[in-house]
Order: structure tokens, then C-alpha cells, then sequence
């Protein structure tokens, strides 16, 4: 592990800590090293548009809103291939959250993304995305049998 130091003016630094106490970190170094992974992901996220990564998509809507719920279902079967999984939760007796697993390059899942929040009746959508590197085909005992080769993706930072 390497290690640097870093100046802080008092004021700056007292923030800081009320903001890591919030946030529950144990020390000033578990909380920079966030800072630092966020911060570069966010530059991976802006130079490689067509980088592979995960992401969760969440949202909420009103099922009562005139045909949402077939153009939410309609939307994920057009990007199928970025569609991994579906979480549906009844909030009350209107409104649902969903939250959508998504496994592609970027620019398509950001491009699914933006399609559905932009719905009418879709509520508090966030993407939430981390970049992750492409691994090389594996073959080895989860394959249950199937043989199919596969890739691993491996979250960067």
C-alpha cells in the first residue's frame, strides 16, 4: 500500500469529518480512497463510451398510468441483450419500483436508461454504473455440465 499526506485547511478538514462520521467510515483513508475510485470511474466512464460495465437501473412509476407497464415490458425486451435481471416491488396501490440489472458497453445501457426514465408516469429513475473489464473466455466447474465457455466481467478500481 502506498501511502501519501495530504493538507488540509481546519475548516475544510472538520467537514470532512462530519461527512465521513455520516457516512459511517471508520478513518479518513477509507473515505479518500471512495472519493478516488468515484472520481476515476467517472473519467473511465466519460473517455470510453463503449467500455463493458454493470449497472442498476431503478425507478419508480404508477401502474395505473395508461399503457406503462406493456411500454416499460416492451422497452426492456428491445435491449434483452442488456436485460439480466428484474426486480418488481408494489409500494402501495399505485405505485411500483423496479429495479433492472444491466450487463453491456455503456453507451447502450446509458442509451436504455435515459429511454425508460424518460416514460411518461416514471418516477425517480437512477442509473447507477461501474465500469468493468472484459475478462477472457473461462471454461471451469459453474458451468453445470453445459460446457458453454463464458466471460467474467470484472469491476474496475
Amino acid at each position: 500500500m502506498e501511502r501519501f499526506t495530504i493538507s488540509l485547511s481546519e475548516d475544510l478538514a472538520r467537514e470532512f469529518d462530519t461527512l465521513i462520521a455520516a457516512r459511517g467510515y471508520e478513518n479518513r483513508s477509507e473515505a479518500v480512497r471512495d472519493l478516488i475510485r468515484r472520481e476515476l470511474e467517472s473519467q473511465r466512464r466519460d473517455r470510453q463510451p463503449h467500455a463493458h460495465c454493470v449497472a442498476n437501473l431503478s425507478y419508480v412509476y404508477n401502474h395505473h398510468e395508461r399503457d406503462l407497464a406493456d411500454r416499460l415490458i416492451e422497452l426492456q425486451h428491445e435491449y434483452h441483450d442488456l436485460c439480466v435481471s428484474t426486480l418488481h416491488a408494489h409500494l402501495d396501490h399505485e405505485h411500483c419500483l423496479e429495479s433492472v440489472i444491466l450487463r453491456g458497453h455503456l453507451d447502450e445501457v446509458q442509451t436504455f436508461a435515459d429511454r425508460l426514465i424518460a416514460e411518461r408516469g416514471v418516477r425517480h429513475g437512477q442509473l447507477n454504473v461501474v465500469t468493468a473489464d472484459l475478462g477472457h473466455q473461462h471454461r471451469h466447474a459453474h458451468d453445470h455440465g453445459h460446457g458453454e465457455p463464458h466471460r467474467h466481467l470484472k469491476p474496475r478500481g
